[in-house]
């Protein structure tokens, strides 16, 4: 299993960024998948899980309505677009894989070593 995060960097308070997260080492597209960040000195807190259907997600409420996730299944990768971006969303974010195929689950055993998003205000 490997999870590559992409799209992190530097943006203005404000702004956006799209995050990515190429998936190998197992089927994709059967899995649940989520977004989690840490920021420094900071538990690492859930951002946003889709189903493996893609037909469902949801959200943490200090992002909700700014931040969407999908994915793309054809191409094994996860996104997570970032909008209106504050200076609390600077973390260190990373996709998780879902524990069971085929089940929306809330349980995660696999994640990425994540991508830096800092936010300046």
């Amino acid at each position: 299993v490997q999870m590559v995060e992409s799209g992190g960097g530097l943006a203005q308070s404000g702004g956006s960024l799209r995050l990515s997260c190429a998936a190998s080492g197992f089927r994709f597209r059967v899995y649940a998948m989520a977004w989690f960040r840490q920021a420094p000195g900071k538990e690492r807190e859930f951002v946003a899980r889709i189903t493996w259907s893609g037909g469902s997600t949801n959200y943490a409420d200090s992002v909700k309505g700014r931040f969407i996730i999908s994915r793309d299944n054809a191409k094994n990768t996860l996104y997570l677009q970032m909008n209106s971006l504050k200076p609390e969303d600077t973390a260190l974010y990373s996709c998780a894989k879902g524990k069971t195929a085929m089940v929306d689950t809330l349980e995660y055993d696999y994640s990425g070593r994540g991508t830096q998003v800092t936010v300046s205000s």
